[in-house]
């Protein structure tokens, strides 16, 4: 709709101004999913962790349920660290 408002010379400038902040976030949205999709084909201790393999199930399925909620909280942080780098870079450029 707007795409022939401005000069050819100013739409790349500003591209070039926010270029690396898009891709630092896309780098992290890329991030994300790789490791949304480890974590979605679930973990099965008996290859990684043998001597879990002699608890009942039930305590079995406990320690799947902790290693899962361990792998979100890390995925939670690594989300709230990229937040909190781009609102610094938001708060580092005064014009915004």
């Amino acid at each position: 709709m707007f795409e022939n408002l401005l000069p050819v010379v100013f739409k790349n400038f500003i591209d070039s101004i926010f270029s690396p902040p898009l891709s630092f976030l896309q780098m992290a949205i890329d991030n994300m999913n790789r490791i949304s999709l480890i974590a979605g084909k679930g973990i099965n201790l008996n290859h990684y962790f043998g001597f879990f393999s002699y608890l009942p199930g039930s305590l079995q399925a406990v320690v799947n349920s902790l290693l899962g909620a361990i792998i979100f909280l890390a995925m939670l942080q690594l989300l709230k660290a990229s937040v909190r780098i781009y609102i610094l870079v938001k708060d580092g450029v005064k014009w915004w």
